[in-house]
């Protein structure tokens, strides 16, 4: 009860402040039919406008505009997301607050990410976090708040859609961009070249549609250690391609496949030490980390009459290579007078099916009735290595227990661990509704599950003479429920109130370092439950509209992240619990043809609701009221922009900003994240029929931020001052 009072204050106090000024950015929206943007990612064609929930899509014009790239680029504009920018290829999109880390998570992330409706996060520890190049791309989907009915584990917070353009069968197509920019610190220039052609084999019948894209982040880091200024370049290279089938008008099948790699070549973090604005990292060799991901599906789109028939198919492959020099936090090693480096190396493969059936639209009573089966394989090694230790322990044998090198060093690796895991898991899913008298519409879903995983770990001989271990449990088996209600009023076309209950999980798993570090070998599931209530209205219509969504979200027995003491070993534990309460408020004002003003403002006010407990930490944990890390209270962008389409050259000019409020990186850290402003601007002129000239201006002020951070003394920090400019030609 107290629950509900709370919300339904909030949001009556929103509406009646909504005629003043509110700062919001209603990305998604749209205020005439012509503007409707219809998303997927609630596994039907719907008008976004339409859906009970928090939901935004941004549409390749807004990343047009944006100029954007990467995640960083945009999704930070979405209200109530921040994005923990750790390192390319595993970074997280954080929902609502709904994190242990700014870092990586330990085990599964608690935002879902998903392509053309594709999970691309595996159950378990993902290696690989897909932040797919924006080239190319349909929209953006975000879904606030848990989605575990639709879409099952991982997105405790919400979910991510990225919608790339599939093979057109009307006609030939073809664009390419090339972009050149200078960082500031960067000795060398950025750039980017990327190229699409969609060509139509049998006309209105048969299409082929292939993207290609390579680039260049050059790096703004310095690195004594290995005397290397801008150490941390980054190079991004993509292939995509798409068949689309339509034998009948009823029926439509699609086959694509992707590729992308990231190839860093020193990590992203700096040392604090006594510089609060330090651009310098020193270790005694480069801290590399390759990642890519593959994806080949298959889709049929059926229409039946009185259902439309989905099934997709899909293989995706991961892989991920890195390294750390351990000797910054223990030292050169005095027998071999060389660094300790830690590694790890793994490969996920997941396939994946789906069936689902979809009532037709337009009708009062529609349902969506579906069956999902995954099965995940993963396999990681984790290293650490002294270079010359065995050679010393061969020389040094009654240090060893007599033991030779081959057996607990070989290769002069002191240190083995390797994890195995085979998770499968069958759903079954479904939303039904009924609209009653066309305004009032009663939502009833649900999913049954179960997981079934057989992990293995092995802890092998080493030169630390641990005892080795070998974990292999059997199978372990996981079931549930997870339901979702809401209820929708309607009564005109320009507003909508709702009410929202949904809920979100993730399964439990095997700490890694366990065996060495002394955690615990195991942790447990945790969940999600949401309350929300919403409102969609336009004040004045076609020029201000607003999106406002109040929510609490209760986070139950957290999967928490957390490290060993000297040796900063991270290990995942549960323990207490988390109250997320929040409002979020989106604004368009469209004052004249030409102009825009697009704003967010969220605030989130996330802590735990009972004790954590941290054997490292001061008093055993971590008390009922401590924040979460990277949970800013306040997040705030807006954007302005101007296209004279009437005018010649048809210019462009856009100016964005962002605003973070501070939040501790990490349980128990005095180090705050946030607390910084970002101003971009971006300008476009059509020089000739079908190409246009863009530049842009990205952290214009040159602000210097903290974006992440596993503790108090190293994080990564905003990417300085850049300026570029882009050429872009489209057949069209």
């Amino acid at each position: 009860m107290a629950k509900t009072s709370i919300l339904t204050g909030t949001a009556a106090a929103l509406c009646l402040t909504a005629a003043g000024p509110v700062w919001g950015q209603a990305l998604e929206e749209g205020t005439g039919e012509e503007d409707a943007i219809v998303i997927t990612a609630s596994k039907r064609g719907e008008d976004i406008r339409d859906i009970a929930g928090a939901v935004s899509a941004l549409t390749d014009e807004d990343l047009t505009e944006l100029n954007a790239q990467s995640l960083s680029d945009y999704i930070n504009r979405v209200p109530g997301v921040v994005f923990n920018d750790y390192q390319p290829g595993v970074s997280e999109v954080v929902v609502r607050g709904v994190a242990s880390t700014t870092y990586h998570e330990a085990n599964q992330a608690t935002t879902g990410y998903y392509l053309n409706e594709i999970p691309l996060i595996e159950p378990g520890f993902p290696l690989v976090i897909p932040d797919v190049d924006a080239f190319d791309l349909e929209r953006v989907e975000v879904l606030r708040g848990p989605q575990g009915t639709l879409f099952g584990s991982s997105s405790l917070g919400g979910a991510v859609n990225y919608v790339v353009k599939e093979a057109q069968t009307s006609g030939f197509d073809a664009a390419a961009q090339g972009i050149a920019a200078s960082t500031r610190r960067a000795g060398e220039a950025n750039y980017a070249a990327k190229a699409m052609v969609n060509v139509p084999i049998v006309e209105d019948k048969l299409a082929v549609r292939v993207v290609a894209l390579e680039r260049y982040d050059a790096g703004y880091l310095d690195n004594p250690g290995i005397d290397e200024d801008g150490s941390n370049d980054l190079r991004v290279r993509g292939l995509r391609g798409s068949i689309v089938w339509t034998p009948t008008p009823d029926t439509r099948v699609t086959a694509l496949s992707m590729y992308q790699e990231y190839d860093l070549d020193d990590q992203t973090y700096v040392i604090f030490n006594d510089d609060p604005e330090t651009f310098e990292r020193v270790t005694n060799v480069a801290e590399f980390q390759d990642t890519s991901f593959m994806l080949h599906s298959l889709r049929l789109d059926q229409e039946l009459g009185f259902a439309r028939l989905t099934a997709i198919g899909s293989y995706t492959e991961k892989e991920s290579d890195l390294a750390f020099d351990d000797s910054i936090f223990v030292g050169i090693d005095p027998r071999t007078d060389t660094p300790q480096l830690s590694g790890s190396a793994g490969t996920s493969k997941t396939d994946y099916a789906e069936l689902r059936l979809t009532s037709p639209a337009e009708t009062a009573f529609s349902w969506l009735i579906g069956a999902n089966y995954t099965n995940a394989r993963s396999e990681s090694t984790d290293r650490v290595s002294i270079e010359g230790i065995g050679e010393y322990i061969d020389a040094n044998p009654d240090e060893f227990g007599g033991r030779p090198s081959s057996d607990i060093a070989p290769g002069d690796l002191v240190q083995r661990t390797v994890s195995n895991n085979d998770i499968r898991e069958i759903a079954l899913f479904g939303e039904a509704a009924y609209t009653f008298a066309d305004v009032l519409t009663l939502t009833l879903g649900g999913r049954l599950f179960e997981y079934k995983s057989e992990p293995r770990l092995q802890f092998l001989p080493n030169a630390e003479l641990i005892p080795p271990f070998d974990y292999a449990p059997g199978r372990q088996k996981e079931s549930g429920f997870i339901p979702k209600v809401s209820l929708a009023y309607n009564p005109r076309d320009d507003l909508k109130l709702y009410a929202l209950y949904s809920e979100g999980f993730r399964i439990g798993g095997v700490n890694v370092y366990s065996v060495a570090a002394g955690t615990p070998l195991t942790f447990d599931s945790d969940t999600t439950q949401n309350y929300e209530i919403g409102a969609r209205f336009d004040l004045v219509p076609n020029q201000l509209s607003f999106d406002i969504a109040a929510y609490h979200i209760d986070w139950n027995d957290i999967q928490a992240r957390l490290f060993v003491p000297v040796t900063f070993e991270a290990y995942t534990t549960n323990g207490g619990g988390a109250d997320i309460d929040g409002v979020e408020m989106t604004m368009t004002l469209r004052p004249a043809p030409f102009m825009q003003l697009s704003s967010s403002l969220a605030y989130t006010d996330a802590r735990l609701s009972s004790l954590l407990p941290d054997t490292g930490a001061p008093g055993g944990g971590y008390p009922e009221g401590t924040r979460l890390p990277g949970s800013s209270e306040w997040t705030l962008a807006n954007q302005l922009s101007f296209e004279f389409d009437d005018l010649p050259m048809q210019p462009r000019f856009g100016i964005a900003h962002r605003f973070l409020s501070e939040a501790p990186v990490a349980f128990g850290a005095d180090l705050q994240r946030g607390d910084y402003h970002l101003l971009d601007l971006n300008a476009s002129a059509q020089i000739a029929q079908g190409l246009e000239l863009g530049v842009f201006a990205k952290n214009l002020l040159d602000a210097y931020g903290i974006v992440n951070a596993p503790f108090s003394f190293a994080g990564t920090i905003t990417r300085p001052r850049t300026i570029g400019g882009s050429l872009t030609w489209n057949f069209r």
